[in-house]
């Protein structure tokens, strides 16, 4: 499959994956209206937990390997923080818990605070990239493996080719070259026997 066609295809199933995401998170998002407000809250979170999953593989763009590594900053900067804002705004007796997540008019807590969302999609993103980073930097001149394995079966593809008709054309050279000799001798042995003749 070619580059381009194998590119269209990962676009349109990213397009499906994408609307597909719309429509389950309107589904949950009617579904946590009627539950409780602590499962709501973290049916929310998870919807945009899942939200930072894609926005991660959206951007893990490039070529070469995945680079696998943990990072102890990620998870300590971003993770646990995200994870404590999550947590705070979920349960009401953690400390912060009006300021994460501000009563709304009813008086309950707001599930769809800025921090909260925010606090979502950070996690969601965060949680790969603790442990993934990018792709493998190739250095100046350095030639991919793949493309340099099909160079070299090319090489030895042609080496075997020419050496073939190399010999195919040595012998067909040799096999005039004898053909021309026995024409000579033919017509020397014709010239001779006909001044004998005379």
């Amino acid at each position: 499959m070619k580059k381009s066609t194998r590119n269209t295809v990962n676009l349109v199933i990213s397009s499906f994956l994408v609307i597909g995401y719309i429509v389950c998170s309107y589904f949950f998002s009617t579904m946590a209206d009627q539950l409780s407000s602590l499962w709501s809250s973290v049916v929310r979170t998870l919807i945009l937990v899942v939200f930072g999953l894609l926005l991660f593989y959206a951007t893990r763009v490039g070529e070469g390997k995945q680079v696998h590594r943990f990072s102890l900053a990620v998870l300590l900067l971003v993770v646990v923080p995200s994870l404590y804002v999550i947590v705070t705004g979920t349960v009401d007796v953690m400390p912060l818990h009006e300021l994460v997540a501000p009563p709304t008019a009813d008086g309950l807590a707001s599930t769809q605070s800025i921090v909260m969302i925010l606090a979502g999609i950070a996690l969601g993103y965060a949680i790969p990239y603790t442990f993934l980073s990018g792709y493998e930097m190739k250095e100046y001149g350095e030639k991919d493996l793949e493309a340099e394995i099909e160079e070299i079966e090319e090489e030895l593809l042609e080496g075997g080719l020419a050496e073939e008709l190399a010999e195919t054309e040595a012998e067909i050279a040799a096999q005039t070259e004898d053909a021309a000799e026995e024409a000579a001798a033919e017509v020397e042995a014709d010239a001779e026997k006909e001044a004998v003749e005379e």
